[in-house]
């Protein structure tokens, strides 16, 4: 009973964090530097995380300049907890995000780029959009697994959008994401797979205990020399290395 209480406690201080985001989106964001809205974004991803009663645990440094960031998939924290360590990052997402109640509103006014994944001429329209974006300056994010996992193993790496980074040249940074929660390695709670809904996914973190989420910056990779698929090959390897799963599937 008590834990149902402490849940509902949290998601009532989510909602109006959520509303309040809104406010701050429709108000600030038209004209405002970039870095004042990466400042409200890490700010606002942070205190989600806090409000839902996880502790973000980052590891390592982002390089320096435009770089395109790629991580394993857990769950839909995982662009919080991104955003909340280098709120500059502009993610891929499925186009079905935008469809998602109040969140998908704040996702795109972070400058979200979305893909139909199930369309090959999308996919390519993204490419050349993220690699406008790198040569920009910007830095671009996505998951390579295209979809979530449990946490316990890696999904085959999409190699599509790497192609943004070999025609630019900028390198890929990894990141390997983990939850976990005491007692448990890897958080069931965190996992946002299968029927799963984002509600009772919202409720299963809001009942858990100390959810911890790490953030494992790794050494970014060279494009130089690779193509896109060598080039998924070795950034699944160091991020299942650094998550201690083996990497024996190939890139899809």
């Amino acid at each position: 009973m008590l834990r149902s209480l402490r849940a509902v406690w949290r998601l009532g201080r989510v909602l109006v964090h959520i509303l309040h985001g809104v406010w701050v989106a429709w108000r600030e964001f038209d004209g405002a530097s970039a870095a004042h809205r990466c400042a409200r974004i890490q700010w606002w991803s942070a205190r989600l995380l806090a409000l839902l009663g996880l502790r973000l645990r980052p590891d390592g440094r982002f390089a320096p300049g435009a770089h395109l960031i790629a991580a394993n998939h857990v769950s839909w924290l995982d662009i919080t907890a991104v955003h909340a360590v280098c709120p500059q990052a502009r993610f891929v997402s499925k186009a079905d995000v935008k469809a998602w109640p109040v969140l998908g509103w704040l996702i795109t006014a972070a400058g979200t780029l979305f893909i139909e994944r199930e369309s090959k001429r999308d996919a390519l329209r993204v490419v050349h959009q993220s690699a406008e974006a790198l040569a920009a300056g910007d830095t671009v994010a996505f998951f390579p697994e295209g979809t979530t996992s449990d946490g316990h193993q890696l999904l085959p790496f999409h190699a599509n959008l790497l192609q943004a980074a070999v025609t630019t040249g900028v390198p890929v940074q990894p990141l390997a994401l983990r939850f976990s929660e005491p007692g448990h390695p890897v958080s069931p709670a965190a996992a946002y797979i299968g029927d799963t809904t984002l509600l009772q996914s919202l409720w299963r973190i809001a009942c858990a205990d100390a959810i911890e989420v790490r953030v494992g910056i790794l050494a970014p990779i060279d494009p130089a020399g690779l193509d896109r698929r060598a080039l998924s090959q070795a950034l699944r390897a160091r991020i299942a290395a650094a998550l201690g799963i083996a990497s024996d599937t190939p890139p899809a």
